[in-house]
């Protein structure tokens, strides 16, 4: 007896634990899965002409972080009831192909009542069915798929809790209202020509489109597909020649045909979208074209910005001296290294034909007056002094060259020419009234 309660124990474990995926150790939250519509919801079905218990689709796309509920109205047809952020998903887009990589699926799923889960630790969670016929035929592997509560995700679609009540209510009310099971369609994103164009290049590019015909189908008919995979490959809406035929997920498909006046519409409609995808493809291309030319003329600009500075810069430097402003050009932000003057042959860190050079020259060469001459050492030997030589000559062709250059000039000279010419006749004067040394006999 006390082996039959222990087996009985781990079996009510092993169920538990099966039906609560993607979920983590935590306390229930009572009667939360008997909660009642809301009356915006409710309110919002009287206007579409919808009843409670009416049965209902579920549309997920990744991209956009939404979840759609569908419900069937009075004329038969499927009509947008409401939309859901999404709060998390796990992955990038593209389908689940592993147990253990975290990846939200995508493709067309059915939910049954069995795969409700009230008593998840997410709140409120329902299995979506992966994997189906069409994962199991390319050997995709994983379990316990969930739509549930908490905003927390390792594979799953999470929700924020009111909306997790909210979808569950209606789910729990289709069931009520004798649907069977509910579809679950999952896609990358919204799947318009201009969202096919952008991921034109995508490695999954054929399974979307795959899904896409599904779209189609729903939204030209107003229903859900009836689904059929067989060659690998969902069917939609197919009606197989010989009903008795096996339909095999892996196998060859058997001869089927899709009723004429939906087979024409899809057609049509993937002929305009095709089209609109192409012409959307060209467009992105000039866009991205457009875009590495401005990258391209913006980096040139910057590059030719900072040569025309550093060479507005060292002409500053040859002008008025020193180096500081060239030393701080920058090329694309970066500062250009710079020797130093020293290093340069600049003297005191002026430029060589900087003005300020040119006047400390000419002052340099000035004749200072000479002293008097020293008394010799009367007790030590008669030392050599040096004769000092000058050379009047010298600064008066200076002063003579300034001058024939001023009569050259119309207006009669600048204001530093006249003050050159100042300096140089001053030196010249000097150099005149200097005595000069008596040579000893």
């Amino acid at each position: 007896m006390r082996l039959m309660n222990i087996t009985r124990m781990i079996g009510l474990l092993a169920i538990a634990s099966a039906v609560a995926g993607c979920q983590v150790d935590g306390v229930g939250y009572g009667a939360k899965h008997l909660r009642p519509l809301k009356e915006i919801t409710k309110a919002k079905m009287a206007d579409l002409n919808m009843r409670k218990g009416d049965p209902i689709v579920v549309r997920i796309f990744k991209q956009e972080s939404q979840l759609e509920v569908w419900k069937r109205t009075r004329n038969g047809r499927f009509a947008l009831l409401k939309t859901y952020p999404i709060c998390k998903w796990s992955g990038r887009l593209g389908p689940k192909f592993r147990e253990g990589d975290r990846q939200a699926p995508e493709g067309f799923y059915t939910v049954n009542p069995a795969q409700m889960n009230p008593r998840s630790s997410y709140h409120l969670a329902f299995n979506m069915g992966f994997p189906n016929a069409y994962d199991r035929a390319h050997g995709r592997t994983g379990s316990h798929l969930m739509v549930h509560g908490a905003c927390s995700s390792r594979g799953c679609y999470a929700m924020d809790d009111d909306k997790i009540e909210d979808i569950y209510a209606l789910a729990r009310e289709s069931f009520r209202g004798g649907q069977r099971n509910f579809q679950i369609q999952a896609y990358p994103f919204r799947m318009t020509p201009e969202n096919m164009a952008r991921y034109a290049g995508h490695k999954h590019m054929p399974f979307w489109r795959m899904l896409k015909a599904g779209n189609d189908h729903f939204l030209l008919t107003g229903q859900p597909p009836k689904i059929d995979v067989c060659e690998k490959r969902y069917l939609f809406n197919a009606q197989m020649t010989n009903p008795t035929s096996p339909v095999r997920a892996a196998g060859r498909c058997p001869q089927y045909e899709v009723p004429l006046p939906i087979a024409t519409a899809v057609a049509a409609k993937q002929a305009s979208d095709n089209q609109a995808m192409a012409v959307a493809v060209a467009r992105l291309k000039e866009e991205k074209r457009l875009a590495a030319e401005r990258k391209r003329e913006e980096a040139e600009s910057k590059i030719a910005s900072a040569k025309r500075e550093r060479k507005r810069k060292e002409m500053l430097a040859k002008v008025f001296g020193g180096d500081d402003a060239v030393s701080k050009a920058t090329v694309d932000g970066e500062p250009v290294p710079q020797p130093s003057p020293r290093r340069s042959g600049y003297a005191n860190g002026k430029a060589p034909g900087s003005v300020f050079s040119t006047v400390s020259n000419i002052f340099s060469r000035t004749k200072k007056p000479a002293g008097p001459t020293p008394p010799a050492d009367v007790a030590g030997p008669a030392k050599k002094k040096k004769k000092t030589a000058t050379k009047p000559e010298t600064t008066s062709k200076k002063a003579k060259k300034v001058e024939e250059a001023e009569a050259k000039d119309t207006s009669g000279g600048s204001l530093f020419s006249r003050w050159f010419k100042s300096s140089e006749k001053d030196a010249e004067t000097s150099d005149d009234a200097t005595p000069k040394a008596k040579p000893k006999s």
